[in-house]
């Protein structure tokens, strides 16, 4: 089974690509996807999960300068167990993304080009060393709680989107909190330098 993680700061397009992934039906093996809009969990999900193969659109994040050390910590993260292929729509690219990416994209290729390509990269890909087993540090609810969070969705509307009581969501936030070792409560949002500061 080869595992994918999507990353991409729009709800909608992770979506609309994991839906196409699923349809397709051309790749060697299964396809096991996790799709997620927060860089802090992707870098947890390449340490734990250990996908084959990363498709990611990094534009979004890029537009924030706080989310630049956050790239280049991914980056080193995915390196070299898998795959990364970038998806752009402008000519987003530093050098060391340049350097550790497998191809870079442009969001408006063929999807016939798309999947011959991701094929590619799949079958390229290095072993995963099955052996190392490691707990995810955020549970999948958790990581939903975290995705809606990072989004700036309210209290109240996540707790109705995941169909769980408000003081439930308190209570993920408070883990989430604690699990990825942040102070306060606006810690996720703000960049290094200013949670110092």
């Amino acid at each position: 089974m080869y595992k994918i993680l999507l990353l991409d700061r729009c709800h909608f397009s992770r979506q609309g690509l994991e839906s196409w992934l699923m349809q397709v039906n051309a790749f060697a093996a299964p396809l096991s996807i996790t799709s997620l809009g927060s860089l802090l969990l992707a870098k947890e999900h390449i340490e734990g999960w250990q996908p084959h193969l990363i498709i990611a659109d990094l534009s979004g994040f890029a537009a924030e300068r706080h989310q630049i050390p956050l790239i280049s910590s991914l980056i080193r993260s995915s390196s070299p167990r898998s795959r990364l292929v970038l998806l752009q729509y402008d000519n987003f690219t530093s050098t060391d993304l340049h350097d550790a990416s497998w191809a870079i994209l442009d969001k408006k290729i063929a999807l016939t080009e798309m999947m011959n390509i991701l094929d590619g990269a799949l079958r390229s890909s290095p072993g995963i060393n099955h052996a190392r087993t490691v707990a995810p540090l955020l549970t999948r609810q958790e990581e939903k709680v975290l995705s809606l969070w990072m989004e700036g969705t309210s209290h109240g509307t996540i707790a109705r989107m995941l169909n769980i009581n408000g003081k439930t969501v308190y209570t993920y936030k408070r883990n989430i909190r604690l699990k990825l070792k942040v102070e306060n409560r606006f810690s996720p949002f703000l960049s290094a330098a200013e949670r110092r500061g």
